[in-house]
């Protein structure tokens, strides 16, 4: 796979997919988020920052149906998302949303190509289908005659390419990426954020990232800062060359 430079045009016409409208979330007595507000549009990345214990994981997690909030919206695709039920949530993390963490989060039993074939496995594809699929996305991402690998034979660069494929490979309308780079050093970073950004643009997906690092947010078609709870900044969209 050929890779871009970090601000190439979306490959989807911007429209808002996805919507937090006045989110509240507290933990006990403590408060994550106070009234939290942002769009994102169809093909866009987009970078949530904001210091360590701000709420930028926990309006991500909001966002994606992982957390309920107490007050406030979730919308995706014109449907409330804090409305659903977990079994409805669950179908669409499963369906139509991809994930990344921090440090990948590999099934260590299984091998690269199966952790990557994962979630088309538990879609209901068959297994020589999926694992077909899973193996188209190691010469893209340079993980050639890894596949049989598993995680612990994988370096961190390598762990978090296998993470990056097996969050694309069913073609998800938003990948969530929970910081991910924040294992890496910082070429190897660079490069994971390249084929991330150039990966889902190719194919249409909204990425929303968060980072605390402006080397990661530079890839980021715009960015939004998250302070106590709140969105409270939002930079403007980056000219695109």
């Amino acid at each position: 796979m050929s890779v871009a430079g970090p601000r190439t045009e979306p490959a989807v016409a911007p429209d808002h997919i996805i919507e937090a409208r006045d989110v509240v979330l507290s933990f006990g007595h403590t408060p994550a988020l106070r009234g939290a507000s942002l769009t994102a549009a169809a093909g866009e990345v987009l970078a949530i920052m904001g210091p360590s214990g701000s709420g930028k994981t926990t309006l991500l997690h909001c966002l994606a149906g992982i957390l309920t909030p107490e007050t406030g919206e979730i919308h995706f695709a014109g449907r409330r998302v804090d409305t659903m039920n977990e079994t409805q949530r669950s179908v669409l993390r499963r369906d139509r949303f991809g994930f990344v963490f921090q440090f990948g989060q590999l099934v260590p039993e299984l091998t690269a190509e199966e952790n990557v074939a994962l979630p088309l496995l538990l879609g209901g594809t068959r297994r020589a289908a999926a694992l077909k699929e899973a193996g188209t996305w190691f010469e893209r991402l340079g993980l050639d005659g890894l596949e049989r690998r598993r995680s612990g034979e994988l370096s961190g660069g390598q762990a978090q390419r296998v993470a990056l494929a097996r969050g694309l490979v069913a073609r998800p309308e938003i990948l969530f990426a929970d910081e991910p780079t924040g294992s890496l050093d910082s070429l190897t970073g660079e490069h994971v954020m390249d084929l991330l950004t150039t990966a889902a643009r190719e194919q249409g997906t909204t990425v929303i990232v968060v980072t605390h690092e402006p080397r990661v947010a530079v890839y980021a078609d715009r960015e939004v800062i998250v302070r106590d709870g709140k969105v409270s900044s939002f930079a403007a969209a980056r000219a695109r060359s």
